[in-house]
């Protein structure tokens, strides 16, 4: 159990102000010692109305930030601004393992660059306009996917050099942040077998069979992800009609208020639960990655793993990698 900031309103607040508070989260960071371990501050979950806003908790190692409803292309610009600030703090006396972003995304259909991804749209560009839906292409890895309104979308873009983490175990932490999250309000979940993400197997929604709850994708640059997650809390799940979502078809879509029905938690407890389980898995992982640096432990160095990245090659400066959301 640690002690760890949080700031009210966007806005930085000296300690102890109207506008500030000191939680216990347990596993998240550690006050002194260790290998620069140090109080994460993490500004509340709260709408921000600028920019500025999410920049309040730069110095600290982690640090997450709710945009509150956003569309697409602002949300994608913030995430290359953070991007930059990370790759910058590198090597300075204050360096960033992560910041997250926390998004509520306007309805909106992102299609990839990958081959064939445009087919799986099924919806005409006049039938989506009719429907307040919008299309962008996007530069993470997958296909096609939704994102919409009761839909928690995160964006952790963090320093895999510096957590000591490749593109294949980064994707498997973020699915267990999911299954643990979701564990929290009694709904089960899991992994399948060659599909990226998070599903509820014998689900409502699939009759039975197992159906996605959050989808996933990721694009790697310099070492620092962007892009991320997407848990379908309560969407509208007639939106994913209009794709073959992530490419696979026949494969059905879920959320956590189809499978739980009146138990369903409120969006803002989920995307505070989740926030949670995420910083204490980032917190392992640069603990872990203090560890071996200190030669305490052996493990394999970034981009070892093979997983969605696939035969990447050498990811150094300037190349990307884009993950699967299959």
């Amino acid at each position: 159990m640690v002690r760890v900031w949080v700031v009210r309103g966007g806005v930085r607040c000296p300690q102890g102000s109207r506008d500030s508070e000191v939680i216990d989260i347990p596993g998240a960071a550690r006050e002194g010692g260790g290998c620069r371990s140090k109080t994460a501050r993490i500004p509340t979950l709260g709408h921000w109305d600028n920019k500025d806003a999410a920049v309040v908790t730069m110095n600290p190692l982690f640090a997450i930030s709710d945009l509150g409803r956003i569309g697409y292309g602002p949300a994608y610009a913030r995430q290359a601004e953070v991007l930059e600030m990370v790759v910058a703090a590198r090597g300075s006396a204050e360096p960033v393992g992560a910041h997250v972003l926390l998004v509520e995304h306007d309805p909106v259909i992102t299609v990839t660059r990958r081959p064939g991804a445009a087919e799986h749209l099924l919806a005409s560009r006049e039938l989506l306009a009719s429907m307040g839906v919008a299309l962008e292409e996007t530069d993470r890895g997958g296909d096609i996917t939704y994102h919409g309104p009761g839909q928690l979308v995160v964006y952790p873009i963090v320093d895999l050099n510096l957590l000591n983490l490749g593109l294949h175990d980064y994707m498997r932490l973020l699915e267990e942040v999911v299954i643990r999250t979701l564990a929290r309000f009694g709904l089960g979940a899991g992994r399948e077998a060659g599909a990226t993400g998070v599903w509820v197997s014998g689900s409502v929604r699939g009759r039975g069979e197992s159906a996605k709850v959050c989808a996933m994708g990721v694009r790697v640059r310099k070492w620092v992800s962007m892009h991320g997650l997407a848990l379908n809390v309560a969407p509208n799940l007639s939106h994913f009609d209009l794709i073959v979502p992530c490419g696979l078809a026949g494969r059905p879509v879920t959320s956590m208020a189809a499978e739980l029905g009146e138990g369903c938690p409120t969006f803002a407890g989920v995307k505070e639960a989740l926030s949670r389980e995420l910083l204490r898995e980032l917190r392992g992982a640069w603990e872990a990655a203090c560890q071996k640096r200190e030669g305490r432990v052996s493990g394999a160095s970034p981009g070892a793993g093979s997983g969605e990245a696939g035969d990447s090659g050498d990811l150094g400066a300037g190349q990307d990698v884009r993950s699967q959301c299959s």
